[in-house]
């Protein structure tokens, strides 16, 4: 057991003696305290050992009984994939076919699916013989699967110790805000709140783990307001992980009077782009929101945003174990925290992983993103444009629940734009759009625009699992609407 892995594994048992009764880990209604969270690692541990696994395979919904078997099998050193529960089937089959895993825990309303793979239900376990020998690199603690624009996961190998070195300093990001009380608002899937719990673990703090059905939370994107708000009342969480979407409703919720943020001390946002307009209206509605920056392949955060050095609209300073630099073509760089490798791809993982995004660093080290450099386009004026800004400047105002943005080549930038509610109407669209433009330089904004059909979604191909949406697919069959000649319809902003 490597250092790092040690000193958590002996932190929680720490805990479990100096703070037996205090609560660890809260569900629906089920609560352990750290004496009781202690015994049953320690009881799932011996069950792993006798079933002599080496992969596992998670499909449980979030809440106790997942946290024990996620800690469970970090401690037994084996490889754990969590499966997100807003995949596909064929992209679960996919997950289990390629990790080879050799054992899953849960999974009782995909029996027909789980047996097609290979597994047999033995002893409320579902079990396979390992077909070939293991295709994760040595040490592999986290396989996670990104959705990715293609649909189709890919699997990031991560050791225990580059998870447990971001989960370290994010426990110390937010010590001197003491929260106490760590709401799960994320599937424990998703990489950022897995690591996230156990920040709050190193903290001993209460973890409240609600399922996804207490919280109001549909599939990736689907959010029931009233149920979300009646568990936060309930909850009083101190601390929370939220993407820009999320963090847009609760900054609303408390505009309006719905709830109120006084006991929230420490709320990290990342995922994508937030608008500096709704960090600005975050502060203003008491919301502590700090925000970072990271990726699966460099596990999770690499960056972040902390009490005492924050500076709004930049994703903060780079983690102290962790090295960011810029290329020659302003491409972030990142090293300290990489990945052991691709599932089933051999090529060396080099020392600085290239991002993907677009970066700039002011004088005092803080890190502003400026977009995926993939996803560039070139005005005809030969200004550089970074689609994601825009779009995050158009959607978290409050109107707009979907918006893509284009000008390649073209002397007017161009948005599809799908409403957040039915009965907007054209005109408040076209305000949303105008208080938008005024956030961004005049090469950025948006000079046209039309509403959409229907919204971008993982039915007509144009989205992701995870929301986000599939540029080549939109762009091809809106085409169309992009050639300026043509766009005798546009609305203009």
């Amino acid at each position: 057991m490597s250092p790092e892995l040690n000193n958590f594994r002996q932190r929680i048992a720490e805990l479990a003696t100096s703070q037996p009764y205090a609560y660890a880990l809260w569900g629906d209604e089920l609560k352990l305290d750290y004496a009781e969270l202690e015994a049953e690692i320690r009881l799932r541990q011996q069950i792993l050992r006798d079933m002599n696994a080496k992969v596992v395979a998670v499909s449980l919904e979030n809440g106790p009984e997942l946290m024990i078997w996620d800690l469970a099998i970090l401690f037994e050193e084996l490889a754990c994939l969590t499966l997100p529960p807003f995949f596909t089937a064929a992209q679960r089959l996919h997950c289990l076919e390629q990790s080879q895993a050799d054992l899953v825990i849960g999974s009782v309303d995909h029996e027909d699916e789980i047996e097609q793979a290979g597994f047999q239900s033995r002893d409320g376990f579902w079990i396979r013989p390992a077909a070939e020998s293991s295709p994760l690199p040595a040490g592999t603690a986290k396989l996670t699967f990104t959705s990715g624009t293609t649909g189709t996961p890919k699997g990031v190998c991560l050791s225990a110790d580059s998870v447990l070195s971001v989960a370290r300093e994010l426990h110390h990001a937010s010590e001197s805000q003491h929260p106490r009380h760590h709401l799960s608002l994320l599937p424990l899937a998703i990489l950022l709140e897995n690591i996230g719990c156990y920040a709050a673990l190193y903290a001993g703090a209460m973890i409240s783990l609600p399922s996804q059905r207490t919280l109001g939370m549909r599939g990736a994107s689907g959010v029931d307001l009233p149920r979300l708000l009646s568990t936060l009342k309930l909850r009083h969480p101190h601390s929370m992980i939220l993407v820009p979407q999320l963090l847009l409703l609760l900054v609303t919720a408390c505009e309006i009077g719905a709830f109120d943020s006084g006991e929230l001390r420490f709320v990290a946002v990342g995922g994508a782009k937030v608008s500096h307009e709704l960090l600005l209206r975050a502060e203003l509605a008491g919301v502590p929101v700090y925000e970072g920056y990271g990726l699966s392949e460099c596990a999770s955060v690499a960056a972040l945003n902390r009490p005492g050095a924050h500076h709004p609209g930049s994703v903060g300073q780079p983690l102290p174990h962790v090295q960011i630099r810029l290329a020659d073509d302003g491409e972030v760089l990142i090293a300290g925290s990489g990945m052991l490798g691709y599932l089933g791809d051999t090529h060396p993982v080099p020392e600085w992983w290239p991002s993907g995004d677009l970066g700039e660093f002011d004088a005092n080290g803080y890190l502003y993103l400026r977009g995926r450099k993939k996803h560039q386009f070139v005005t005809s004026y030969g200004r550089n444009v970074n689609p994601e800004w825009v779009e995050a400047e158009l959607t978290q105002r409050g109107r707009i629940g979907q918006a893509f943005v284009y000008g390649e080549a073209m002397a007017h930038n161009h948005a599809l734009i799908w409403p957040l509610r039915p009965e907007t109407t054209d005109l408040q669209i076209a305000d949303a759009v105008a208080q938008a433009n005024q956030a961004l330089p005049d090469y950025a904004r948006v000079h046209g625009w039309t509403r959409l059909e229907q919204p971008f979604s993982t039915g007509n191909g144009m989205a992701t699992t995870n929301g986000r949406p599939k540029r080549e697919a939109i762009l091809a069959y809106y085409r169309h609407l992009f050639i300026e000649p043509a766009r005798a319809e546009d609305h203009p902003s």
